[in-house]
């Protein structure tokens, strides 16, 4: 695996290093004893070049718009599998048997519950919170309830911890929006799937039954399988930095949703659905494109363009079917569908989108869908936040198992004043 190596010349002396090969990806350079060599360090703001880990979870090709889980292809899993299987898949490294899919499944269902005692903490929160506030404090508070469960260095205790997270964030983010709007908590019912159950606490009411459309569950599942992982994110990165700390399952989960909270990292689906909302109908989409191509307008075309994928999003692909499906069940008549599908078709035949490769993205589409489901935007990135625990889950616990993880400690060039004597008040 180090085979090679990349040699470096500094003030006249050269440094050799070992070239790090993966499966599949550029090679490594690897820098770890860089600074012990050269007494440098390397300067690369937001960490675009540089690999903080060793993972066999997610690779992305964004050249060539590949997503792989596992090594499978996020469009064979997003239309065969079910996102409890991806999520077995990406926590346990293998597709499961169909007896370990019930096994595991079975878990997830009997975990779905919370604390009675949790649901006080919903009413300190105001009516109109956002959701992401209450799953940052909800999702941490789970530490202060299960305590069997935080002993990271207890690889049985990490297993319970990863499970009651996956299981539960339904069951949060659903509470989230029923209190939102006034209406009573809706208890887990087992006899549904991961997704109905979800669907079920989000929409039902306790004086009549929900019936789950399988069109909309399908979606969401789908939905859910899409976001489930993506690599070393920013969010991810913080549950990997969070957790090299030490600090318990549940904290570090929390500091993921605090980072997915930001309108750059979660909430763009809420943007492009904003933005399509903006345009408002086919007929106006040239204006808005003009708009978009020229420099001195601030307006940009949110939905497009990824900040890795450099060629159509794979995840898109299966989320502009989606929509239709979902469209057709619930009989929704939405100029914004029609915007969108206008809208990317035109882009995709200019030359300046063409150029710059910006391409349509998942968020492009997810948010359209989420709308015509019901969810209010501000659940957007909550919904982002559920899919996503099962990655941050996984993500932790290899970060916890590697033997050569350290905590992180970034370094910095610093370009603030040289040392200097304190001067007194009345001098100054």
């Amino acid at each position: 695996m180090a085979d090679k190596q990349a040699d470096l010349e500094v003030g006249g002396e050269t440094y050799h290093f070992p070239t790090l090969e993966g499966t599949v990806g550029p090679d490594v350079i690897d820098i770890r004893k860089l600074y012990g060599s050269t007494g440098r360090f390397t300067y690369d703001p937001g960490y675009k070049s540089t690999a903080s880990c060793e993972s066999a979870l997610t690779y992305i090709d964004g050249d060539e718009g590949v997503l792989l889980h596992r090594g499978y292809p996020i469009g064979q899993l997003a239309e065969h599998s079910s996102f409890m299987e991806v999520s077995y898949l990406l926590l346990n490294g293998e597709l499961p048997s169909k007896e370990e899919l019930d096994d595991f499944t079975q878990t997830i269902t009997y975990h779905t519950m919370i604390h009675d005692q949790m649901r006080q903490f919903y009413q300190g929160f105001r009516r109109d919170a956002h959701p992401m506030a209450i799953m940052c404090g909800v999702v941490g508070a789970l530490s202060a309830f299960y305590h069997d469960s935080t002993d990271i260095s207890d690889p049985e205790q990490r297993k319970i911890a990863s499970h009651r997270l996956l299981a539960k964030m339904p069951t949060i983010a659903a509470m989230a929006y029923k209190y939102s709007v006034g209406q009573p908590f809706l208890y887990p019912d087992n006899s549904l799937s991961y997704t109905g159950n979800f669907l079920r606490m989000t929409f039902g009411v306790p004086a009549e039954e929900y019936e789950v459309v399988p069109a909309v569950e399908k979606a969401m599942d789908r939905i859910f399988i899409l976001h489930a992982d993506h690599e070393q994110n920013a969010s991810t990165s913080t549950v990997r930095l969070a957790g090299s700390s030490g600090a318990n399952p549940f904290a570090c989960i929390s500091a993921g949703i605090a980072c997915l909270w930001g309108p750059a990292h979660g909430g763009a689906n809420e943007a492009a659905l904003n933005m399509l909302r903006e345009i408002g109908t086919p007929d106006r989409i040239p204006h808005y494109i003009e708009r978009a191509k020229d420099k001195n307008d601030p307006f940009r075309l949110m939905g497009f363009g990824h900040r890795v994928y450099k060629n159509y999003d794979p995840r898109a692909t299966v989320m502009q079917k989606t929509v239709r499906e979902v469209f057709d069940a619930l009989k929704v008549s939405d100029p914004v569908f029609e915007t969108a599908l206008q809208l990317e078709e035109m882009a995709l035949k200019d030359d300046y989108f063409v150029e710059k490769k910006l391409f349509p993205n998942v968020d492009f589409y997810s948010g359209v869908i989420l709308s015509a489901i019901g969810f209010p935007t501000t659940m957007f990135t909550a919904l982002f936040a559920l899919a996503r625990t099962v990655g941050w889950v996984a993500q932790w616990n290899e970060m916890i198992s590697d033997p050569d993880q350290v905590i992180g400690r970034p370094r910095q060039l610093y370009t603030g004043p040289t040392e200097r004597d304190y001067v007194p008040i009345d001098q100054r």
